[in-house]
């Protein structure tokens, strides 16, 4: 496979972000030609609808915030991802249109029609090649959270100050997102060492490049 859109999601402290960073290295090392992004925030505009979205003192209505993010992905699959997959390039981005199933369809509230019709809109039609999920227990993802705020010492962002629940019915619908689709999505336990994580993706992505592990 020439070009590939691989994306990576999970409730907040699972992981994800790191083992996007962890692949796209091993990948460059290899001499493909990968562009790592994140929604929101992989675009010029997407940028400041971050700031806006994930502030914790900004008070966003539920319908404003699934049209904020519906906004930044358009952007952002007509900015920047078709251009890299239509260049050959392999993409990978933290978080695509999952994670407004997840997070904005079950831990909103939002009806699935409703969901459906504003990612259709968005994202026209582009679905991944390759969806990793990185699965964590709720009460593991706040501590895994927790640490990396007090590591960092930065402010929580909207999501960190959601309660257990709602990352509950989150974790829960990406585990039905991968259920559903099991030739898309792939499940990934994330409890384990960085290492061990990694070695799960690894033995994942290879095969779908036309790649082996040893090559270099």
């Amino acid at each position: 496979m020439a070009s590939a859109f691989i994306t990576f999601e999970g409730i907040d402290g699972c992981g994800k972000s790191t083992q996007l960073r962890m692949l796209a290295s091993e990948l460059r090392l290899r001499g493909r030609e990968v562009v790592a992004t994140r929604e929101p925030g992989g675009t010029s505009l997407g940028i400041r609808l971050r700031e806006a979205l994930l502030d914790a003192d900004e008070q966003i209505d539920p319908l404003a915030e699934l049209l904020l993010y519906a906004a930044d992905r358009a952007q952002h699959v007509r900015a920047l991802i078709c251009p890299a997959l239509d260049a050959g390039h392999i993409v990978l981005s933290d978080r695509y249109a999952d994670a407004t199933i997840a997070y904005q369809g079950a831990g909103r509230g939002f009806p699935a029609h409703i969901i459906n019709e504003v990612v259709t809109l968005a994202t026209g039609g582009l679905r991944p090649h390759l969806t990793f999920v990185f699965d964590l227990p709720v009460k593991e993802s706040r501590a895994r959270a927790a640490r990396r705020a007090e590591h960092t010492r930065g402010n929580p962002d909207r999501l960190d100050t959601e309660d257990v629940e709602f990352h509950g019915r989150v974790r829960d619908a990406y585990l039905q997102i991968a259920a559903n689709e099991p030739e898309r999505v792939r499940v990934i336990d994330a409890s384990g060492s960085v290492q061990e994580t990694h070695a799960s993706v690894m033995n994942v992505v290879m095969p779908l490049l036309g790649m082996q592990a040893s090559d270099g």
